[in-house]
């Protein structure tokens, strides 16, 4: 597996990875996922494209010989803070350690960017995986972010009680 920065041509098949990992029933193929609290997009294509061009952030794949696997974003913000998310696994590969290697990696470009501190949200009602983190050395903060209701660019909730934890680790 190689880990390496995303590319443009990258875009539509990472786009369908993140989709397919986060919504719908080819979500529910894999052990955690939030086709129950949402629907709609987690992403879209232009967001994704963004975010490649921007050199503050950083988003790796995970390439098994031209296969895209799995991504995550690591994001420089000011104070030596790495904020870590769109941590993806595609469902068929999920619980094979591939979560962990990504993790690893996206903490490894934050620590090389300058990062002591790594921080990420996580909507409230996902126990599984924040539990997941916690056994990986985040741990939560007490600080609740609101989720952005009303905004079908991150997807459109099945319920109003959604909302962000948050979790920090030092790196």
């Amino acid at each position: 597996m190689l880990f390496r920065p995303a590319t443009s041509d990258d875009l539509d098949t990472l786009n369908a990875l993140v989709e397919s990992a986060y919504r719908g029933d080819s979500a529910r193929r894999g052990w955690t996922h939030e086709a129950d609290l949402l629907d709609g997009q987690r992403t879209d294509r232009e967001a994704l494209a963004e975010t490649i061009a921007d050199p503050a952030q950083h988003l790796l794949v995970a390439d098994d010989e031209g296969t895209l696997a799995g991504c995550i974003c690591v994001t420089e913000k000011p104070g030596a803070l790495a904020y870590v998310g769109l941590v993806t696994v595609d469902p068929a590969r999920q619980g094979g350690g591939l979560g962990r290697d990504l993790l690893d990696a996206g903490e490894a470009a934050a620590r090389a960017a300058g990062a002591t501190r790594a921080e990420m949200t996580v909507i409230r009602q996902r126990a599984e995986l924040i539990a997941w983190y916690e056994r990986r050395g985040y741990a939560l903060t007490g600080e609740r972010r609101p989720f952005p209701h009303g905004d079908a660019r991150f997807g459109l909730p099945k319920t109003d009680a959604l909302e962000f934890v948050v979790l920090e680790k030092p790196l």
